[in-house]
């Protein structure tokens, strides 16, 4: 049996003559008292001052499995403070309360050949929330559920946050103990146990972090380290944390370590670093590049380490490559342009932010298929006509995850409302088709497999203080909308406190055995995936980047074609509208390179150079004889209209 240990300057850190060394960076205490807790017993013992803000003590009083806290006091600090250690490991009686003393060599991983991960150009993502995911609502519960993820096809499986939040329910991104993993789940070794089952079925797993705030309930560092803030920078949180002004070293070495902890301790395959867009940082480098550089740096020439963003700034030069093609720093971003392109072809819904995609949304999405982003520095109208986003086309489209679900679009609806419920199933099993077989990784939101109709709301657990104001606030948040213009309609919406908004988005996986309707939908995901797996994915590795076209046509009609690495194209022929639509204009790969033809009978009207209502057809064709692809026209006209638009 092996161990996994990520050793930090700071936090409760066991030493190998058995004593603890505990470590804080309090900067506004003038005195920092240890407290160990035995059971009923309770010692206190003062720390020592250390210079530059930092409190040390080692004792060898302590042991692993008891309880510990911070007594602050000094004159900056509002009386005498009782605080979690901020690099909590544990937090067993939850955010208030003591820290716990891990000893992460205490768990056993298995020996054998190390796990050393699995190629991005093989993922398929399946985002997953651990509270509604299985009926336990644990990482134990969600463990059990890994053999059907597998079944289907699934290569990746990425958990919404665990860091500790306040109370027994949350999204995750309430966070404020970002070292412990949340007591409502199971304990440290639960999660690891998690991770390892993962790995036994080939499964890499991923964790999503927030490193732009830190959450409203439980975050004591304003009280006696307010160098983590940095007021310069406002963010919808308030002060941003301090990552490029006075003191920020040691702000930016507790997030670094954060990273390294999860993929070193805890040995996740990759991190998803959430809404990155709202991290304020001009320092350079920046946050981000560092982070990436040293993850990369210290487990890299190990095993695979993937590092993902959500990023609505479409800053492409994250993702750029190495010359062996390899990231320089993040292998991928979440493409919030290809669902928000996706999600308006087949609701029709133009509010909000779709009022990007309103008009030419076939071609929004054509783009991201062959470029990656839709906007590439393009003029936004739902930003008043500021331009977003950079240079994608040059990037590989691994660099892009494809989704029509995540927790997001989802939960950030009033009723959180799955597609299966907005969505006609002609649009979906279309929409579908071209995201799973198309070579970007595609995406899946827990129970998007079989088409759930469980909502995924908003929900949280805060204490009495911060509980009616969030409700409120969450109701004002759709006050714009003309539906909510009343108060009482908005007195409709979920509140987000009640254990109830909590239970009814706990997933339903009964309904695969007494819904035919399900799981025919199970069935078609598989099957596609199965597909994906066996023709695309060998095909991706290496991809030509400049062997790649897109053109629309029919008003809702395009084509997407790429050249794969062995020569072979890929072509993507599709109507995405309810209406037929007809493609005399454009060439067609041959009826025996089909690959995948949606709906049955679509052969019969491609003949007739026909597309029935949401058709789909994929075609490969191998590489003898293949000419090189080259933009249509059109293509070639709005490609220098982009140019000048990006230059502009």
């Amino acid at each position: 049996m092996s161990t996994s240990k990520h050793r930090m300057p700071f936090g409760a850190e066991s030493l190998s003559d058995g004593s603890v060394c505990f470590r804080l960076w309090a900067p506004a205490a003038d005195q920092v008292a240890l407290q160990l807790f035995d059971g009923d017993d309770k010692q206190s013992f003062g720390m020592n001052n250390a210079g530059d803000g930092w409190f040390e003590l080692t004792t060898a009083n302590a042991r692993s499995g008891m309880r510990y806290a911070f007594r602050i006091a000094g004159e900056r600090v509002e009386g005498q403070q009782t605080v979690p250690d901020p690099a909590s490991r544990f937090q067993p009686a939850d955010v208030h309360g003591p820290s716990e003393i891990i000893e992460p060599n205490d768990f056993r991983w298995p020996d054998g050949e190390p796990w050393r991960g699995r190629p991005w150009e093989e993922a398929v993502c399946y985002e997953l929330h651990l509270g509604t995911f299985s009926a336990e609502g644990t990482f134990a519960g969600a463990a059990k559920r890994l053999d059907q993820l597998a079944d289907l096809g699934v290569t990746v499986v990425e958990l919404m946050p665990v860091a500790a939040f306040p109370g027994q329910r949350n999204w995750g991104y309430d966070g404020v103990l970002p070292f412990a993993p949340d007591a409502s789940y199971g304990r440290p070794e639960n999660l690891k146990a998690l991770v390892q089952a993962a790995h036994d079925r080939g499964l890499m797993i991923l964790l999503d972090v927030v490193y732009n705030h830190f959450g409203p309930e439980g975050n004591y560092l304003h009280l006696y380290a307010p160098q983590f803030f940095n007021e310069r920078h406002q963010t919808p949180w308030g002060a941003a944390i301090n990552f490029d002004g006075a003191d920020n070293r040691n702000v930016r070495d507790f997030f670094i370590h954060n990273a390294l902890y999860w993929l070193e301790e805890y040995r996740f395959d990759g991190l998803r670093l959430d809404a990155v867009h709202a991290i304020a940082d001009d320092s350079e480098p920046d946050i981000l590049t560092e982070l990436a550089e040293t993850a990369q740096d210290q487990l890299g020439h190990r095993r695979l380490v993937h590092l993902v963003l959500e990023n609505d700034g479409n800053e492409s030069r994250y993702l750029n490559r190495r010359p062996n093609g390899m990231a320089y720093w993040y292998r991928a971003q979440w493409n919030d342009d290809f669902h928000h392109a996706a999600h308006v072809l087949i609701t029709g819904e133009q509010d909000g932010y779709y009022v990007d995609f309103a008009e030419e949304p076939a071609r929004h999405l054509a783009r991201c298929l062959a470029e990656g982003f839709a906007y590439q520095g393009d003029p936004s109208p739902f930003r008043d006509g500021a331009r977003r986003g950079e240079p994608s086309a040059g990037l590989p489209p691994s660099a892009f995850i494809n989704l029509l679900q995540n927790h997001d679009q989802i939960g950030n609806r009033a009723f959180g409302e799955r597609i299966a419920t907005l969505a006609v199933p002609e649009a979906l099993r279309a929409l579908s088709a071209v995201m799973l077989l198309a070579p970007s990784p595609p995406l899946l939101f827990m129970g998007q497999e079989f088409m759930t109709e469980i909502p995924f709301l908003f929900f949280c657990d805060f204490g009495d203080d911060l509980a009616d104001s969030v409700t409120e606030g969450r109701r004002r948040e759709f006050q714009r909308f003309e539906r909510f213009a009343d108060p009482q309609a908005r007195k409709a919406i979920p509140d987000p406190n009640d254990p109830a908004t909590f239970e009814r988005c706990r997933l339903d996986w009964d309904a695969l055995e007494r819904d035919s309707r399900h799981r025919e939908w199970w069935l078609f995901h598989q099957q596609l995936l199965r597909l994906r797996q066996h023709e695309i994915v060998p095909r991706l590795a290496g991809v030509d980047l400049g062997q790649r076209r897109f053109e629309t046509f029919a008003s809702r009609a395009i084509q997407v074609q790429w050249r794969l690495n062995d020569g072979a194209v890929l072509t993507l022929t599709a109507n995405l509208s309810d209406a037929e639509r007809r493609y005399d204009a454009l060439p067609l790969p041959a009826a025996g390179d089909a690959l995948y033809l949606e709906p049955s009978g679509l052969g019969d009207a491609l003949a007739q150079q026909q597309l029935p209502p949401w058709a789909v057809a994929w075609h490969l064709t191998s590489a003898a004889g293949q000419p090189a692809l080259h933009p249509g026209p059109r293509d070639r006209q709005q490609a220098g209209a982009d140019s000048q638009d990006a230059e502009g």
